[in-house]
């Protein structure tokens, strides 16, 4: 180990003398995770050198990311903010029930909120929601084991609908996803938009116990919100991670306030997307729109005397996922989902688990379903198709009317390939639970993801995470983020409804041992890529940043940042 972590060390010191070497050009940011978070990386450079890769792995777990807290941002206080809050409560005929939101963000962020004892703060739209807080609006949970703090932020019925369901998810929502549905702009709902983002700067400036918190922003909800914590906190980090994807600078050209958009997302210090290409394109919007200094191998944007870090960071999910070790064994899943369902013993099952959503390919899978049918007319009366989708949005007219698209077709092919009880899809529109959701997943022969574009997607990963029996075979689209780690799916395109039929046949016919290959494979890719390496990279990258401003303070910008590299490096391959 010490001799892997010498080697490392050499290397790095090495990059220090070159670039001391090289005064001509502008000092590279390095991220920490290339140093430290990346152990694919380094054990093929350490094994090609024949040494042993073990001090350069991390294990990523919440205690690693309260040591990078204490060891590299001490004091520090975390900030997440998001348009959904991971805690609802509603009123029902019993009193005020709990509701814990199926949201891929909330699962996501919920551990790691956890882990460092942060605030969160939320839109509170929950009907109790004002009954459950303190005079000061917050609430300690989880309510079984509070570790942090639910900040709700109180929003009017016209501020939601022209915030959130009008600019945000009428506008910003098409215009990033190639789902061909045309984005509308108004005027009223970019105001609105503006003022929500500006309540949400006051509560996060409200709730900062000094300066120099570290903020992160989640989502396209707050594009502007980077920017106006940055001019009331010029000392904070501030992470804005956009968890959709980022479309080329031709199509975000359609926006009205393109250029507001770009200026308040570069008031972040580190911009987080889940792919290199989703990073690409918004460097390549910000060079089309603003007046801005581009450093293309460093990805970092120099713009108004700031500089941004624009980085990759694929989110997952925590693992293992708390959930398994209270499901029961996959047999008595299945059983269970079958007698729900009233599936025969010899029927396979095929489930699609999301939001009612036009970008998740709801009605080109059924679709393929009828492409399979026709060409395999044998697999009639032997699958069974189970969709969950939760409605979402209902109120805006693309969602309903994509809700009565799916049920009639869903009817369309019951008429058709139905008989003596038998119903090919089975369409579920309402929520369901986490804990029911991992059931489905567990009891599934086949997972179709088929987006027609996602910036991650975590069903896909949590039906892999779910799987501890090593077998089911996941169906993944080419233009979901997830694709681009899960190459043990099969990949298809969500527009070719012939190919994906085949591929369903392919799924249908596959060899239990191939299953355990892929299925095996793919779950090391979740358990290594975990969620709290997503945070914990981000984290790294914030407090190599802190830790370069804080010296650029103390001597004037005259010690290099990779000496700052060199110090928290050697810092943790002494923890391992």
């Amino acid at each position: 180990m010490l001799a892997g972590a010498s080697l490392l060390l050499s290397l790095v010191a090495v990059a220090v003398s070159v670039r001391r070497l090289r005064r001509r050009r502008p000092a590279r940011i390095v991220p920490m995770r290339e140093a430290i978070a990346e152990p694919r990386n380094v054990m093929r450079e350490s094994q090609k050198n024949g040494h042993s890769a073990d001090a350069a792995l991390i294990h990523w777990s919440p205690q690693m990311l309260r040591s990078v807290l204490a060891d590299e941002l001490p004091d520090a206080q975390v900030i997440v903010v998001s348009n959904r809050e991971p805690y609802i409560h509603n009123l029902s005929s019993q009193g005020v029930e709990l509701v814990v939101p199926a949201s891929g963000l909330v699962s996501a962020l919920e551990p790691i909120t956890r882990a460092c004892a942060g605030t969160w703060i939320a839109y509170g739209g929950g009907t109790a929601d004002r009954l459950t807080v303190d005079e000061n609006d917050r609430i300690a949970v989880p309510p079984d084991n509070p570790s942090y703090t639910l900040r709700r932020v109180w929003l009017s019925e016209e501020e939601h609908q022209g915030y959130y369901l009008g600019f945000a998810n009428e506008g910003l929502w098409p215009l990033c996803h190639i789902a061909f549905t045309r984005p509308l702009f108004r005027a009223s709902d970019w105001e609105t938009y503006e003022a929500v983002n500006r309540k949400f700067a006051d509560t996060v400036v409200a709730e900062a116990r000094n300066e120099r918190p570290i903020v992160l922003v989640q989502d396209y909800h707050f594009a502007l919100l980077p920017r106006m914590i940055r001019e009331r906190l010029p000392e904070a980090i501030v992470i804005t991670f956009w968890h959709i994807p980022w479309p080329n600078s031709e199509v975000f050209s359609i926006c009205p306030w393109r250029e507001k958009i770009l200026d308040g997302l570069l008031g972040s210090s580190i911009i987080g997307f889940h792919t290199r290409f989703h990073c690409s394109n918004f460097v390549e919007s910000v060079d089309r729109f603003l007046e801005s200094r581009i450093e293309r191998e460093d990805s970092a944007i120099s713009y108004g005397g700031e500089t941004s870090l624009v980085h990759a960071y694929p989110i997952s999910i925590a693992w293992p996922p708390d959930l398994l070790a209270k499901l029961p064994p996959v047999e008595e899943c299945r059983a269970r989902v079958r007698r729900r369902f009233g599936l025969a013993d010899d029927v396979k099952l095929c489930v699609g688990v999301e939001r009612l959503d036009y970008t998740k390919g709801i009605l080109d899978r059924f679709q393929a379903l009828d492409a399979l049918f026709s060409q395999h007319p044998e697999w009639i009366g032997k699958l069974v198709f189970l969709q969950i989708a939760a409605p979402s949005r209902g109120s805006l007219p693309a969602y309903r009317a994509l809700h009565d698209e799916c049920e009639a077709l869903a009817d369309e092919l019951n008429q058709r390939y139905g008989k003596d009880g038998y119903r090919p899809v089975e369409m579920v529109a309402q929520h369901h639970t986490q804990a029911e959701v991992y059931e489905i997943y567990r009891a599934a022969d086949i997972c179709m993801v088929t987006s027609l574009h996602d910036g991650m997607n975590l069903v896909a990963k949590e039906f892999v995470a779910a799987r501890d029996d090593e077998q089911g075979v996941l169906l993944l689209s080419t233009f979901a983020g997830a694709s681009k780690e899960l190459l043990e799916a099969l990949i298809v395109n969500p527009y070719d409804a012939a190919m994906m039929g085949e591929a369903l046949l392919q799924a249908l016919t596959m060899p239990g041992q191939e299953q355990t290959e892929r299925m095996r494979r793919m779950r090391e890719v979740v358990r290594d890529n975990d969620v709290y390496r997503w945070a914990g990279s981000m984290l790294l990258d914030a407090a190599r940043l802190r830790k370069r401003g804080d010296l650029d303070r103390v001597t004037g910008g005259d010690i290099p940042p990779q000496a700052n590299v060199i110090s928290m490096f050697a810092r943790r391959v002494s923890a391992l």
